[in-house]
């Protein structure tokens, strides 16, 4: 068996502003006035590191900074839930993202799941959000809320298969499928190896150069898609 994590930010889905709208608004309720920077796009930075970022960027003091961090930590799921009609509206799929997950799903040598920066909850507002969660096994995946250092979530990652399939899984038998370099440096320190999906905000010479395993423009050819998860797990 193969553990196949995928990332969902630019490799699965896009979902426009929503996510700096929700900083924001989650950013003014907590700190009381309004942010003038915001946390980079596409870095795949975990979401408790960039709510940190985002506190320091906008002069925070160091003294407040863990528990103001914690706070809007708490409240970023459900702000973003309330802004479910707009996560449809101004963003969208990324090309092939439907058609790939369903090929992994239907293997029965592969078991889906995610490793990803966002907090659970607010990684299963947008996958629900997209129709994607069922080519999925979220219970086994690796999030934010788990730990904020995103190597140390393909382990968690991996050891919640393990207790469910009964079968072990270390770097020959875990791929991640991620766009950023986060994703790619997750897999070298974590324990997985790594496709690459030039879709974000990374290009493939990047992803490449950076350590990946392989790297491919996007998900449409999921035949292909497959077919790398094998190559690259030495299968």
């Amino acid at each position: 068996m193969i553990l196949v994590l995928w990332d969902v930010d630019r490799t699965l889905l896009y979902v426009g502003e929503t996510d700096r709208l929700v900083y924001r608004e989650v950013f003014r309720e907590i700190v009381g006035r309004d942010a003038q920077t915001l946390p980079a796009r596409g870095t795949g930075v975990t979401m408790p590191l960039a709510v940190r970022e985002l506190l320091s960027a906008n002069a925070v003091p160091e003294s407040e900074l863990d528990h103001l961090a914690r706070l809007m930590v708490d409240r970023l799921p459900g702000r973003l839930n309330r802004h479910r009609e707009a996560l449809r509206r101004e963003g969208h799929l990324m090309p092939g993202a439907v058609g790939a997950l369903a090929a992994v799903h239907q293997s029965r040598l592969l078991v889906p799941t995610i490793v990803t920066g966002n907090l659970k909850a607010s990684a299963e507002i947008k996958l629900s959000a997209f129709c994607l969660a069922d080519y999925l096994d979220m219970s086994i995946g690796g999030y934010a809320s788990d730990d904020s250092h995103r190597p140390a979530l393909v382990r968690i990652a991996q050891k919640r298969a393990e207790a469910v399939y009964g079968h072990i899984f270390g770097r020959e038998n875990t791929v991640i499928i991620g766009d950023s370099l986060q994703d790619v440096r997750t897999g070298l320190e974590g324990g997985a190896r790594v496709i690459g999906v030039a879709s974000g905000t990374t290009s493939a010479e990047q992803l490449a150069a950076e350590g990946a395993d392989h790297v491919i423009p996007d998900l449409t050819n999921a035949e292909r898609v497959v077919e790398l998860i094998h190559t690259v797990a030495g299968r």
